[in-house]
C-alpha cells in the first residue's frame, strides 16, 4: 500500500467497500481526517483513529470509543452529524473509523486568519449557534461536556445562504457524571480552558468559559490572558501556573490595533461574566448565555457579592450611582410625557429638595407601585426613574430574599434596608412585589406573614432616611392591602400598553441609527400595532433587523408591515380591559384614602378637579 506524504490512507483507497479517499485533511495526536466519497456519490469526513495511540479514558467501560458513541446519539443542527463507523486493519494495526457529514466551509480559526478579527454582529450570531449546540449536549439525560471549544473545532457551514455553526471533534468529550480521572488534558490548549479544568474538574460551565474565550479572540485577535503554549511543551504544569497567575489580573484588551477595540460595554461585560474566576458569577447554563447575547438581560451582573454564604445572608450588592449609567433617564422612554412630568414634579423634585418639602409641610414619599400588563416596561420605567432622580439604584427579585431558614427572609429584608440607608439616597426596586408581600388573609404561611410585617416596618417613614421604594407587579390585587395604605406605597402608577403616539415614538426610538430605507411611516406603524406592548415592538424591530442583516439590505416599510402581520400582541384584549378595571379600583381607593386621612395629603396621580 502506498503511504501518503502525510496520511496513512492513500488517495483513491476504498475503506470498508463504501468510502473512497479523496484528500488528506489534517493529522491529530491520535487521529487523522480525510475527505471521502460514499457509494451514494456524496462527500463525507472520515476520521481514522489509531487504537494504539488512544488514551484509556477515551473508551467506555465496554471498550467502545467514546467519541463515536457520543456522536451516534447526537442530532442537532449546530453539531456535525454522524453517518457511519467501523474498524479496519492496516499493516497489522487495528484502526477505528468514523464517518461524518461533509461540511462545505471553514473553521473559525481559518476565518480569523483571513479577517484578523470578526464583526461584533457575526460573533454574536456564531456564539449563539455554539451555545445552542452546547445547550443540547448539556441537557441530554447523559449530560455531555465537549471540553474543547476552540477556533479549530467550530466550523462555519457555507453551503447555504446563511452560515451555520457546527461543533466538531468530540475527542475530549466526556459525560458530566464520569470520574474526574477520565479527564485527559494532554493536547488541550489551556488558553481556552476554565481554571477548574486544570484540576481535572469539567462541567457545563467550563464549556461556557471556552465560548467566552473564543468570543474574546474573535473580537480582539488573541485569547484572554494569552500565553504562548509552544514555549512550554515540556512543562505543562508551569504553563498552567502562569495562566492562573495571569487570570488574577483584571481582563484587559490586547495591545493591538483593532477596529473592535470600541466594542460596546454590554458585549464586553458578557465576555467578562463568561470568563469570571468565580463560578458562582459565571453563566450557569447555555440558555442564560444565549439570553444575554440576545439582549434579554438588561444588566450583566459581575458583582461577586451576589454569591450567597452558607447562612444565606443578604447579598451586599454594590449600589452604583445611576448617573454613571449610559441611559438618560426619562429621555430613554418614548411617550408618556404627562406621567413623566407628574413624577418629576410630585416625587423626584420633592426627594431632591428635602429641606423645601419640610419648609412647606410636604411629606417625603416612601414608595410607589408600578402595575400593569406584562411587557409594558415597568422595570425599565423604574430604572429610568432612578436615573432621572440621580439616586443609587438596587433591583431585587423576590427570589433574592428567599431563605430555607425560619425568619431568614425577614432578616434579609432588614439587612437590605439597612444597606440602603448606609448608601442613601437609594431607590429599592422590588420586582414582582406580589410574590414578596402577598395578602396575609390568603396565605397560611406564618413565615410569609412575618415577611410582610417586616417589610411594613421597614417601609414606614423610610423616605425620611433617603430610601424610596418602587414595587412592580402584574397582579396588584394579590398584594397585602396594608402595603398600599397611606404613608407606605400609596402612590400607584398604571403602566399601560403604549398609546398610538407612544407606539410611534417607540418605533422611531428603536429604529434610530439602523440602516433605513426611505418612506418609513411611524404613524402608520403605530396604527398597525394597536394593543401591542413595548416588548412586542422591540421584538418586531429586532426580527426585521436580523432579516435585513442577512441580505445586507436597508429596513423597509414593507418589511416592518410584514413582520407586524406575523407577530401578534402578547397581551390579550380581555386582559387589557381587566387591568383597566383594576386601575379604576386603584384610583377610587386613592380618593377614599385621601378623604379618610385629610390630615395628610398623599402625593398621587389622579386628575385634579
Amino acid at each position: 500500500m502506498e503511504i501518503a506524504s502525510k496520511g496513512i490512507l492513500s488517495k483513491n483507497e476504498v475503506i470498508n467497500s463504501k468510502y473512497t479517499v479523496l484528500l488528506f485533511i489534517k493529522n491529530g495526536s491520535n487521529a487523522q481526517t480525510y475527505r471521502v466519497k460514499g457509494l451514494d456519490g456524496k462527500l463525507y469526513f472520515l476520521k481514522l483513529f489509531n487504537y494504539s495511540k488512544l488514551h484509556r479514558s477515551q473508551f467506555d467501560i465496554e471498550g467502545n470509543l467514546l467519541e463515536i458513541e457520543f456522536l451516534k446519539q447526537i442530532d442537532h443542527p449546530n453539531i456535525v452529524k454522524y453517518r457511519d463507523n467501523g474498524e479496519i486493519v492496516i499493516e497489522n494495526q487495528k484502526y477505528a473509523f468514523l464517518v461524518l457529514d461533509f461540511i462545505a466551509g471553514e473553521t473559525i480559526a481559518d476565518k480569523i486568519i483571513r479577517e484578523d478579527v470578526l464583526d461584533e454582529y457575526d460573533v454574536r450570531q456564531f456564539s449563539v449557534g455554539i451555545l445552542n449546540g452546547l445547550k443540547y449536549l448539556h441537557t441530554q439525560d447523559n449530560c455531555i461536556i465537549h471540553n474543547e471549544i476552540t477556533p479549530q473545532n467550530i466550523m462555519l457551514d457555507l453551503s447555504g445562504d446563511i452560515p451555520v455553526v457546527k461543533i466538531i471533534d468530540f475527542g475530549y468529550a466526556r459525560s458530566f457524571h464520569s470520574s474526574n480521572k477520565s479527564f485527559y488534558k494532554e493536547g488541550l490548549n489551556p488558553n481556552y480552558m476554565a481554571s477548574e479544568c486544570f484540576n481535572n474538574i469539567f462541567s457545563p460551565q467550563s464549556d461556557l468559559y471556552s465560548v467566552g474565550a473564543l468570543m474574546f479572540q474573535t473580537l480582539f485577535g488573541l485569547p484572554p490572558w494569552f500565553k504562548e503554549v509552544s514555549k512550554f511543551k515540556s512543562d505543562r504544569i508551569k504553563l498552567e501556573e502562569l495562566i492562573l497567575e495571569e487570570r488574577q489580573k483584571p481582563l484587559s484588551l490586547p495591545n493591538i490595533t483593532s477596529s473592535n477595540l470600541n466594542i460596546n460595554d454590554y458585549i464586553f461585560n458578557i465576555i467578562k461574566k463568561a470568563l469570571h474566576s468565580n463560578t458562582d458569577i459565571r453563566f450557569k447554563t447555555a440558555d442564560d448565555f444565549i439570553k444575554a447575547l440576545n439582549g434579554d438581560i438588561e444588566d450583566i451582573d459581575l458583582d461577586s457579592s451576589n454569591v450567597k454564604s452558607q447562612k444565606e445572608s443578604i447579598s451586599k450588592k454594590e449600589t452604583k450611582p445611576v448617573s454613571a449609567r449610559k441611559n438618560k433617564g426619562f429621555n430613554s422612554i418614548a411617550g408618556m410625557q404627562s406621567l413623566k412630568d407628574k413624577l418629576i414634579n410630585d416625587i423626584i423634585d420633592l426627594l431632591n429638595d428635602k429641606e423645601g418639602a419640610e419648609r412647606y409641610g410636604l411629606t417625603i414619599p416612601n414608595g410607589m407601585l408600578l402595575y400593569g400588563p406584562p411587557g409594558c416596561g415597568k422595570t425599565f420605567f423604574a430604572e429610568r426613574f432612578a436615573e432621572e432622580a440621580g439616586f443609587n439604584y438596587q433591583y431585587i427579585r423576590s427570589s433574592d430574599l428567599a431563605s430555607i431558614y425560619v425568619h431568614g427572609s425577614q432578616e434579609k429584608i432588614g439587612k437590605l434596608f439597612k444597606e440602603a440607608r448606609d448608601n442613601a439616597p437609594t431607590i429599592l426596586c422590588f420586582d414582582e412585589l406580589d410574590a414578596l408581600v402577598p395578602n396575609r388573609e390568603k396565605v397560611n404561611n406564618v413565615s410569609q406573614s412575618g415577611e410582610v410585617n417586616e417589610f411594613l416596618t421597614q417601609l414606614n417613614n423610610c423616605g425620611e432616611d433617603g430610601i424610596f421604594v418602587i414595587g412592580t407587579t402584574n397582579n396588584p390585587n394579590s398584594i397585602d392591602p396594608a402595603i398600599l395604605r397611606a404613608g407606605r406605597m400609596d402612590i400607584k402608577v398604571f403602566i399601560p400598553p403604549p398609546d398610538e403616539p407612544a407606539r410611534s415614538a417607540l418605533f422611531e426610538l428603536y429604529l434610530k441609527d439602523k440602516p433605513l430605507d426611505f418612506g418609513i411611516n411611524y404613524n402608520k406603524l403605530a396604527l398597525l400595532t394597536e394593543n401591542y406592548v413595548v416588548s412586542d415592538i422591540v421584538l418586531i424591530v429586532q426580527e426585521v433587523s436580523r432579516s435585513m442583516r442577512k441580505s445586507r439590505g436597508r429596513i423597509t416599510m414593507e418589511a416592518l408591515e410584514n413582520m407586524i402581520k406575523s407577530i401578534k400582541p402578547s397581551v390579550a384584549v380581555l386582559d387589557i380591559k381587566r387591568y383597566e378595571q383594576i386601575r379604576n379600583v386603584m384610583e377610587k381607593s386613592e380618593i377614599d384614602t385621601e378623604a379618610e386621612n385629610n390630615t395628610r395629603r398623599p402625593i398621587g396621580f389622579r386628575s385634579q378637579k
